[in-house]
């Protein structure tokens, strides 16, 4: 959770991305009895100046699967026995830019700007709402690869994800001009594009504008509404905590998560930041989950209240993980050789964890995942074969895994 990304995924997806977005900061969710007995000794490979430091929050069981929570996240711990964790995971930079962009489109470099994931589901899978974008993106990071983690890329401009930060706002979807009135405008605007499009080397682009006019004189009357959470009883803004000024901002955003999928809309992605502890660990830590800990924990309490949850699934984690030796006096670095995401919701088994990193958390040793196999496995959750969804661009053919990607079948329910 550099950036915690957050989503869901209709229909059967919600995932929750962001800038070292996972659950490990510290160690919240894995806990490691040797990393606490040899506190204060030299990491593995030797040096004085990394010492082993066991997290400084207590950790408890919960569950009838007895998982390990830090007493930082008391309220994701009451979901303890629905959670399908994903611990063996494993990516290939350290660094925040491109390793954000590679969570988000399969590779990490930015420069050669590939489809982001949220783009090939819609491309795969298309909508059925006809009225809404089928990609909301909250709250996205402004840095790390901007607009290409959320981007189409050469897939059809369509399949790229709407922006909308923790309020709902939606740049440019309100207009002073009347309903008919703009229909008039918009029809005009059309037919000229639709001239340009039938001329010889037209733009491709083209097309993906004109379906983009037409959504967007469809959102101005739905979204405004839609994305309106206060008329949410009160009982579910508390739940959330709306009213609370620490989890005010992440609250809003799953709530507006959790009504997007309600309507239709196929993916939904949460982003946080304020992950990066390299140093004022402790309390920015607890800062941190604060924020995240009651929303969230709402969050899949609402899903499954509403019977959403049985065909949406939930992924929350992080581009890395941070390692288990101490950096300066009250920090952490970067960790991308193990490190853990779960899933929630249609599709997994509840309960039950796939992979495990070494006895410090340190390096994943079993059911070892890249990026790209966590994206083919999500992609055969949502019922798409990874290595035939392609799309082909300047004389090849193209996929979010590229030319790797294993599945994770062992987590399906």
């Amino acid at each position: 959770m550099d950036d915690v990304p957050f989503g869901d995924i209709l229909p059967d997806i919600a995932i929750d991305y962001g800038k070292d977005r996972g659950p490990r900061r510290e160690a919240l969710v894995e806990y490691k009895p040797k990393l606490f007995a040899d506190g204060g000794k030299p990491g593995p490979g030797g040096g004085t100046l990394t010492p082993l430091t066991p997290p400084k929050f207590k950790f408890k069981q919960h569950g009838q699967t007895g998982s390990w929570f830090s007493e930082l996240l008391p309220n994701l711990a009451k979901h303890a026995d629905k959670l399908t964790w994903l611990r063996g995971l494993h990516t290939d930079t350290p660094a925040h830019p491109q390793a954000v962009v590679q969570v988000h489109t399969g590779s990490a470099n930015a420069a050669l700007t590939r489809s982001s994931m949220g783009a090939w589901l819609l491309y795969g899978l298309g909508t059925d709402n006809q009225d809404l974008p089928g990609y909301f993106t909250i709250n996205p990071p402004p840095n790390f690869g901007g607009a290409v983690n959320y981007g189409s890329a050469f897939l059809p401009a369509h399949f790229q994800g709407t922006r909308i930060n923790d309020v709902g706002y939606l740049p440019n979807l309100k207009t002073e001009v009347a309903t008919d009135f703009r229909r008039k405008q918009l029809d005009l605007i059309q037919s000229m594009n639709r001239d340009l499009a039938a001329t010889p080397d037209a733009p491709d682009a083209v097309s993906g504008v004109i379906e983009s006019f037409e959504l967007a004189f469809k959102m101005q009357g739905k979204v405004p509404e839609l994305l309106d959470i206060s008329k949410e009883p009160k009982k579910v803004q508390d739940a959330y905590g709306v009213t609370e000024k620490k989890t005010a901002s992440f609250a809003r955003q799953c709530i507006m998560a959790r009504r997007l999928c309600e309507a239709g809309v196929r993916f939904v992605e949460i982003c946080q930041p304020g992950w990066d502890h390299h140093n004022n660990l402790h309390k920015g830590l607890i800062d941190r989950c604060d924020t995240v800990d009651q929303p969230t924990s709402a969050l899949l309490a609402d899903l499954e209240q509403r019977g959403l949850l049985e065909d949406t699934l939930v992924l929350f984690g992080s581009e890395f993980g941070r390692l288990p030796t101490a950096q300066g006096v009250d920090g952490r670095d970067h960790n991308i050789t193990g490190y853990p995401m779960f899933l929630t919701g249609a599709g997994v088994k509840p309960g039950f964890t796939y992979g495990a990193t070494d006895e410090y958390g340190i390096k994943a040793v079993e059911g070892r995942m890249h990026i790209n196999d966590l994206h083919a496995t999500l992609l055969a959750l949502m019922g798409l074969d990874h290595e035939k969804l392609t799309y082909r661009y300047a004389g090849r053919d193209f996929r979010l895994t590229d030319v790797r990607g294993n599945v994770a079948s062992e987590i399906f329910a």
